[in-house]
């Protein structure tokens, strides 16, 4: 069973209005900590205002509770497990991370002292302003992504991040909360028991599948965050928490119309496979520089789609051979994708490689844009043994080019739409430097017999959503 966040009162260490009902009164935890009023209340417990009678200062305590039906191996172990979160959490040394005091024993349960944070949290911010700018939206990701990142150099995965855990300071400051108290849901001891507590939308989809998990999936979350900030609400929301579930780990998210600058990043963050996902350090730079600098769309540019920054030959129109930085979706290595079946030809795509370059081809301009694309094939007709020779294996270019600088996302499709890699490639087009650019894929076949015909086409995301016309290609596998 899933707990969905619209179920219940997320828990954190944020003094807001206090929560209806009796207040702590005189009640001493651990001889220090005096109970004042209740802040909030969630499936874990309940978080307390209380007052450090050793320090005299204002803190929160939150008091654990195990989930309903929870037998007493689990309770015991989930006990053990909070214990050592919080211990860990207090040794990230972060400014956006919440603050840990103390961990005490009370009533033979563990209650978490952690710093009395006044403000608002993220949700509570979206659900009373609705979305908000990208640039604004980028600063509360760079600050969240930096708490992650000391997490994760701490040995720490949150494994909750969503609006509710993220807090903002009334004295500025974009911390993220609940560590450890996600592990816990995610332990196998609650699983047994058959509930995980948390928001199937922010799951990241090895997760839902029961897979490890490490700290990509902290970035997923960022990632699905990202897009509720500037959409209003996350892109995986179905009406039950088994179709949200099923929709994480199946769907692609709809393509946000609010991201601007912001997009290649989170569709970076949303890829399925935890290993595709652009790297932290690199989501981080783009993130402030999209917050904090003025032409947001070229520092988005900055953000690679692969592990590393990859560096082709681009052969510019006058023929010269130069060798530039090029914006790489795929992994550099070769990557083949099953897409298409034909009787038992089965058609892969084979990623080329991007490069920037000056072309003198005919294109077309989607309305409204500023960029052109085309695509162009060689080789379309082959009729032989399979797998197709390399040489002889159909070619397709895609040319895209803009009078100014643009950072474009797109992918390719087959002649009926169908997607042949689900995977968004991003590519940063229109400076002087390189106005134009292309991706060059190939498609052979694994060895059977057959005829496919199909087209090749790309399919744009931004700054436009259409499609390119396919050019036209067949393959015929003889034995």
């Amino acid at each position: 069973m899933y707990n969905d966040e619209s179920e219940t009162v997320t828990e954190t260490a944020l003094a807001g209005p206090p929560v209806p009902g009796p207040a702590g009164g005189e009640r001493l935890i651990a001889g220090r900590y005096r109970l004042l009023s209740r802040l909030g209340e969630g499936g874990m417990g309940t978080v307390w205002r209380a007052h450090d009678e050793t320090l005299y200062r204002e803190v929160a305590v939150k008091e654990v509770r195990p989930p309903a039906g929870v037998g007493g191996d689990d309770i015991a172990r989930m006990y053990g497990r909070l214990e050592r979160e919080a211990w860990a959490a207090a040794r990230i040394p972060d400014r956006n991370v919440v603050t840990v005091h103390d961990v005490v024993m009370e009533d033979g349960r563990p209650w978490i002292v952690m710093e009395l944070i006044r403000g608002q949290s993220l949700a509570d911010l979206l659900r009373t302003e609705g979305p908000i700018a990208p640039r604004r939206a980028a600063h509360i990701g760079a600050e969240v992504l930096g708490a992650l990142r000391a997490a994760h150099a701490a040995g720490v995965e949150h494994r909750d991040v969503k609006p509710a855990n993220v807090l903002l300071a009334d004295d500025g400051r974009v911390v993220l909360g609940d560590f450890g108290i996600a592990m816990v849901e995610g332990s196998t001891a609650l699983t047994m028991t058959g509930e995980v507590v948390g928001s199937p939308e922010y799951l990241p989809p090895e997760r839902a599948l029961g897979r490890p998990s490490g700290p990509e999936s902290d970035l997923w979350s960022l990632g699905v965050t990202l897009y509720a900030c500037v959409e209003g609400i996350s892109p995986f929301r179905q009406d039950s928490a088994l179709s949200t579930l099923r929709s994480v780990v199946e769907e692609e998210p709809p393509v946000p119309t609010r991201a601007g600058p912001l997009a290649p990043v989170i569709a970076g963050l949303l890829r399925k496979e935890p290993a595709q996902r652009i790297p932290a350090a690199e989501a981080a730079e783009a993130l402030r520089e999209i917050a904090y600098e003025p032409d947001a769309t070229t520092a988005a540019a900055r953000v690679l789609s692969s592990p590393a920054e990859a560096t082709t030959r681009a052969t510019g129109s006058t023929g010269a051979t130069d060798e530039v930085a090029a914006i790489a979706a795929p992994p550099r290595k070769r990557r083949t994708l099953a897409f298409l079946t034909a009787g038992t030809a089965v058609c892969v795509l084979i990623g080329g490689g991007i490069a920037y370059a000056l072309t003198g081809n005919d294109e077309t301009t989607p309305p409204g844009s500023g960029v052109r694309v085309s695509v162009t094939g060689a080789n379309t007709t082959y009729t032989g043994s399979c797998p197709v020779p390399d040489g002889r294996a159909p070619a397709f270019t895609a040319t895209f080019t803009a009078s100014e600088p643009t950072l474009i996302s797109y992918r390719w499709v087959s002649g009926d739409g169908s997607v042949v890699d689900p995977h968004w490639r991003t590519l940063s087009i229109g400076d002087k430097a390189g106005p134009t650019g292309r991706d060059t894929i190939r498609v052979t076949t694994y060895a059977g017999a057959g005829t496919l015909k199909t087209g090749m086409a790309v399919e744009l995301q931004s700054p436009i959503r259409t499609t390119s016309n396919p050019v036209p290609f067949s393959i015929t596998c003889t034995r």
